[in-house]
């Protein structure tokens, strides 16, 4: 029987976005979420893992990033905390602007908006918890 509740803590080492992924690869196959939707599923986690990884923690490895997945009524949520300072989600700039297609970084908010049924953030005294809300089938 699948959980209803998985647990992942990372140090903010950008080697430890494998261990993300498998820990995706884990729990959607525990969950059956269709093929169809995993792409999409790994690319928000892991783009929202970096981001808290690299942007939020600036790789500084004594600082953690939480990533807990729950299951309810046919939704999987997933948050992601780190323990940066925050951001302001619509001082992002937009990746389809003409002027930013060509920048190497900028997409994974968009990517995550995309791929989830909701992208929400939490800003806490402690951290950004980035939440992924994705319908499982």
């Amino acid at each position: 029987m699948a959980l209803d509740h998985y647990q992942l803590e990372l140090e903010s080492d950008p080697n430890n976005l494998i261990t993300a992924e498998e820990f995706v690869n884990y729990f959607a196959k525990d969950l059956g979420i269709d093929e169809d939707k995993m792409s999409g599923l790994m690319l928000s986690v892991t783009e929202a893992t970096t981001n808290a990884i690299v942007h939020a923690n600036k790789c500084d490895p004594s600082k953690k990033v939480n990533i807990d997945v729950f299951v309810k009524d046919g939704y999987v949520t997933i948050k992601i905390k780190d323990e940066g300072t925050g951001f302001d989600p619509s001082k992002v700039p937009d990746p389809t602007d003409p002027e930013n297609l060509l920048k190497d970084s900028g997409r994974g908010l968009y990517l995550m908006k995309i791929y989830m049924d909701e992208l929400k953030f939490n800003l806490t005294p402690t951290g950004t918890e980035t939440i992924l809300i994705m319908k499982m089938n």
